[in-house]
């Protein structure tokens, strides 16, 4: 019996037990007398039947036998593969397909699970009945998804967000051959390279205007989770000297980018909704049609493109017609505004429905052939006030400024921003 109360124990608590034991068993066994010894006596030879001062240090020990917990629960941690599912990984965990049901079932937020992809891992809690307890799937580096019952023994579903620590970092360069291999030399992504051309697309052509010597500077968010980096934000200012010129771009608290004196960075409209290879037909009131075999004029422009390449909403507005008919194919009609109505024809298939509203540079269709169309391209039409324009000539407006109530503030932080940038150049081209 002792053997099986000790064989558990810590090595620690074992000691403990035994020297305790041991000063109970002298003070039983020896005959009950006055102590005659202080506690300072310091005996050389012990006597027989004379009682001793024994000191502990009971510090060391608890006040209380502490009480010994045995883990009942076992997580288990799976790697998704290619083609696994929910039934699939709890499968290999031993668990059941009314496990499956019940966690499925377990509110929306357990939509996640239909997600998963190659590599990532779901954990698994199983008691020690072998019975579902809880689930754990972080599908990104900042949130993690739980399937846990409540009070009342439901599964119910969670999703725990990570702190983001946020830091800003620069980043500047001189073109020497192209923009692009430049901001590679600057360290930036293929993302951020991007992301920079497009903040200033609609005043520099990149693909013609781009000279040797035109130099770069942005500041960019970097972001931390638990001190480990966790990828880039967003570009919070830039600047672009393009042929002596000088852009700047400055994103405020609403998402947008402004100029150094508060004018919108973009259009309202893109020149372009689609990135396109080549023009097949331009705008022509006077073409003659290659399928109907018959003058009929052209009131939009044909970019040709690969078969699903993503088209964009030119601006923002409402989708008032997203159908197929014969003749346009799969099509999709916005509304902008009172004024401006953008068309786009013969997509391979629609991304809207009638009624969505949508923003500028959102995708919504893919570049096919449907309905009467000679080849693989996107149909693109502008009206203003009801008549057909030139999408290529047409004069587009300019989005707003910032708000008059916010001009001030902007105005501080643009300047701060600025500086900022111009203060990475100076070390930039000292350390060079």
């Amino acid at each position: 019996m002792l053997k099986t109360f000790f064989a558990p124990l810590p090595k620690k608590h074992k000691m403990t037990l035994a020297v305790v034991t041991m000063a109970v068993a002298i003070v039983l066994l020896l005959p009950s007398k006055d102590v005659a010894a202080s506690r300072h006596t310091q005996a050389t030879e012990l006597t027989v039947g004379t009682l001793y001062p024994l000191e502990l240090d009971l510090s060391q020990f608890p006040e209380t036998v502490p009480e010994f917990e045995f883990d009942d629960r076992n997580w288990q941690t799976v790697t998704v593969r290619s083609g696994d599912n929910l039934a699939k990984l709890f499968n290999r965990s031993g668990l059941s397909p009314q496990d499956v049901y019940a966690v499925s079932r377990a509110g929306q937020d357990a939509a996640k699970l239909t997600k998963m992809m190659p590599g990532d891992e779901l954990s698994v809690l199983i008691d020690e009945s072998g019975q579902f307890s809880a689930l754990k799937y972080r599908f990104s580096k900042l949130e993690t998804l739980f399937v846990e019952a409540n009070e009342q023994g439901e599964l119910t579903s969670r999703i725990e967000t990570k702190n983001v620590e946020t830091r800003l970092d620069y980043a500047s360069g001189v073109i020497s051959s192209n923009f692009w291999n430049a901001g590679i030399a600057a360290g930036l992504t293929d993302n951020q390279i991007m992301s920079l051309a497009g903040l200033f697309s609609w005043d520099i052509d990149f693909a013609l205007e781009i000279r040797q010597g035109d130099s770069f500077s942005v500041m960019f968010e970097k972001r931390f989770v638990d001190g480990e980096f966790a990828g880039y934000g967003d570009i919070i200012a830039a600047e672009f000297v393009n042929q002596g010129e000088s852009f700047n771009a400055i994103r405020y608290e609403d998402g947008q980018y402004y100029t150094a004196d508060g004018r919108s960075l973009r259009k309202s409209f893109l020149r372009a909704p689609v990135n396109f290879r080549y023009i097949s037909s331009n705008f022509n009131p006077k073409r003659f049609h290659p399928v109907q075999k018959r003058v009929k004029p052209h009131r939009g422009v044909d970019y040709a493109a690969d078969r699903g390449t993503p088209v964009m909403a030119a601006g923002d507005g409402k989708v008032i017609r997203a159908a197929y008919d014969r003749f346009n194919g799969h099509h999709v009609f916005i509304q902008h505004g009172e004024r401006y109505t953008t068309k786009y024809l013969h997509f391979t298939k629609r991304a809207v429905k009638t009624g969505d509203i949508v923003k500028q540079g959102e995708v919504i269709g893919y570049v096919g052939a449907t309905g009467m169309a000679a080849g693989v391209h996107l149909h693109y039409e502008f009206l203003v006030d009801g008549v057909h324009r030139n999408p290529r000539t047409v004069e587009l407006p300019k989005a707003d400024p910032i708000a008059a109530s916010e001009k001030q503030k902007f105005s501080q932080l643009a300047e701060q921003y600025l500086a900022g940038l111009q203060n990475v150049k100076r070390i930039l081209l000292a350390m060079n």
